[in-house]
């Protein structure tokens, strides 16, 4: 128990208010202008991917209308994780920075 009184006691005592704690987001050097870009692209293959499953999951729905409602049971399923994971690509650029603090 000392050696955990001893580290409490070590990280009281150090300096938390500088400069460099507390600092806004800043880009590397040089990745000004491409992050920017990679999230654009990121957002414009998860558009895409987006588009595609769900219409993979109305061709299933559809196909499984006779004889096979276990394949329309995933289509539906599906659908309601394509539209859980396209809300979660849509909100990311609005709730990132507003739990992160950044600009």
């Amino acid at each position: 128990m000392s050696l955990m009184n001893a580290v409490s006691d070590a990280v009281a005592l150090a300096p938390m208010d500088g400069p460099g704690w507390n600092a806004p987001p800043a880009a590397p050097p040089g990745m000004g202008a491409i992050m920017p870009k990679w999230v654009g692209w990121a957002k414009y293959f998860a558009i895409g991917a987006g588009i595609l499953g769900i219409i993979a999951c109305g061709i299933m729905m559809m196909v499984g209308r006779r004889n096979r409602s276990h394949l329309a049971a995933e289509g539906a399923n599906g659908l309601l994780w394509v539209m859980g994971g396209l809300s979660v690509v849509t909100l990311a650029a609005g709730v990132v920075p507003a739990i992160v603090g950044g600009a």
